[in-house]
């Protein structure tokens, strides 16, 4: 055994301290990259973004002129049976259904869509027959979901007719526990018969509402001529319709718009003179469309307590869901009616300007569309 104090020999080289690995630090890192300037990445996400956003929620398919949360309404309402024929339900189960199953977005949002498709001064055929209050032209909102009641219109019926006979592609549901339809089987070319409004990540997209029966037309006179010219479509559809009536002023911009896809349309509220007892009442029966008549008519009578419109003696709506649009105007003795007609035209929204784009969603890409290409898309 040896002693405590031998001392052992020890080779310097073999017992060297040897030199471990250090961490790689940033910089050594930083030289295997590729430097990018924040601007640039900024710009490719903020791009990826937007055009995510407004396909998938601000601009409508070209296909059945639908946005996605108009299109699961719909489609949880036929998966409840809430067919024209079937009995009222709360709007507070639709809602649910549609945003615990298809559609995660705050019910608020899904609620104000439901209501703007019941409402017949919004849209030109509504897609959902509501029972309550659902709002009104003069700018009033609608009830809370849990008093509302709603069923599927018949033309609702013709946009998902034949769903069950694998005619559109179904995606799974947010959640992958369901499926849902990408695009509606659409009978009838929704996108011009209710038109469509959607603000999205820099751009927007305003297709004013048609007339049933002229875009049905224009749709087989497409189909039996595929060379048809947007002026010969125009003897089918000479102008867009409005569900609150009015009068379109001007045909270049119509003509415009349908070759371009862009431009304007100049409407104003359709009204008549009345003489009675030797005074002049001018009557307005027609709105232009997205109008707040309230706002209209107040607007109308301070410009009358300012003294800008002389000649009126008093304004009275007496408008009512039996009768309709119906606003008074009483001219005094000795005032020409025309006259102060068309200074109303002139400095309230008896008269305005719609600026319309026909911007929808085709083939997964935002794109300006004419008259016969929104046709022949669908």
């Amino acid at each position: 055994m040896s002693d405590e104090n031998t001392q052992i020999p020890v080779d310097p080289e073999e017992h060297k301290p040897q030199e471990q690995d250090t961490p790689a630090t940033p910089l050594d890192i930083s030289k295997n990259d590729v430097p990018i300037a924040i601007e640039d990445i900024m710009h490719t996400a903020y791009l990826q973004y937007s055009v995510s956003a407004n396909v998938g929620r601000a601009i409508p398919d070209v296909r059945d002129g639908m946005k996605p949360g108009s299109r699961r309404i719909l489609y949880a309402m036929r998966q409840r049976g809430l067919s024209k024929s079937s009995p009222y339900t709360k709007c507070a189960k639709v809602v649910g259904e549609v945003i615990g199953n298809y559609h995660p977005h705050g019910d608020s949002a899904v609620y104000e869509t439901m209501v703007r498709m019941a409402q017949d001064f919004s849209m030109r055929c509504p897609l959902i027959d509501g029972q309550g209050n659902f709002g009104s032209i003069d700018g009033d909102a609608a009830a809370a979901y849990r008093y509302t009641e709603c069923r599927m219109e018949r033309l609702a019926e013709e946009l998902l007719a034949d769903l069950e006979k694998d005619t559109v592609e179904m995606r799974p549901t947010f959640d992958d526990k369901d499926i849902e339809p990408s695009v509606l089987p659409a009978r009838f070319p929704n996108l011009l018969v209710n038109g469509a409004q959607g603000i999205g990540v820099g751009m927007a997209t305003n297709i004013p509402p048609h007339n049933l029966g002229e875009v049905i037309d224009a749709t087989v006179a497409v189909i039996d001529n595929p060379r048809i010219s947007i002026r010969e479509l125009m003897r089918y559809i000479p102008g867009p319709d409005f569900p609150t009536g009015g009068i379109i002023q001007g045909l270049r911009s119509i003509i415009a718009l349908y070759e371009t896809g862009r431009g304007s349309v100049r409407i104003r509220g359709k009204a008549s003179l009345e003489e009675k007892n030797g005074k002049e009442k001018i009557i307005i029966s027609e709105m232009p469309y997205g109008v707040n008549k309230e706002n209209m008519v107040l607007k109308m009578a301070e410009l009358v307590n300012d003294g800008r419109i002389q000649g009126i003696s008093s304004i009275e709506d007496l408008s009512s869901s039996r009768t309709g649009i119906k606003i008074e105007i009483e001219i005094k003795r000795g005032v020409v009616g025309n006259v102060i007609l068309n200074q109303l035209y002139a400095m309230t929204p008896l008269e305005t300007v719609i600026g319309c784009q026909f911007l929808v969603v085709d083939r997964n890409r935002p794109r300006t569309l004419n008259l016969k290409q929104v046709l022949e898309a669908y």
